[in-house]
């Protein structure tokens, strides 16, 4: 009889982590949260194709973050914020892309605002945001 570590399959996570981001979809994205909107409801499309990006490991949006402004980071979060709240198969929890999205503006030394916090708070009921479990 052998004694080792058990280690849940997570087929889910693998197989989104090999995927490519598409970036035509994140300026998407990014350009219609800037014009202000705070309903997803006219993002069908976007939505629909970026379901699989809330499972995306940290390290690749750490990655994919070297290639936004500041700004477009911040469109970002708004949106996967907005997504987490708006649509009930959009649960990121501990794992939401705004986590290392907000990690990487503080790591380029322009932290959120108390202003964006404030509304990341207000926009949000996940307890996570945005900076991750403890």
């Amino acid at each position: 009889m052998s004694v080792g570590a058990w280690e849940p399959n997570n087929q889910a996570s693998a197989n989104t982590a090999d995927k490519p981001i598409d970036h035509a979809l994140l300026m998407r994205i990014v350009e219609t949260m800037s014009s202000g909107t705070e309903q997803l409801d006219n993002l069908d499309t976007e939505i629909t194709a970026a379901n699989w990006l809330s499972g995306l490991a940290a390290t690749q949006w750490l990655k994919e973050a070297e290639n936004w402004s500041d700004e477009q980071i911040w469109m970002l979060i708004r949106f996967f914020t907005l997504a987490e709240m708006q649509l009930s198969d959009w649960q990121g929890g501990a794992e939401s892309a705004v986590i290392p999205l907000a990690k990487a503006l503080r790591q380029r030394k322009a932290p959120l605002s108390r202003e964006q916090l404030l509304w990341i708070r207000q926009n949000s009921d996940n307890r996570y945001l945005p900076y991750g479990p403890l």
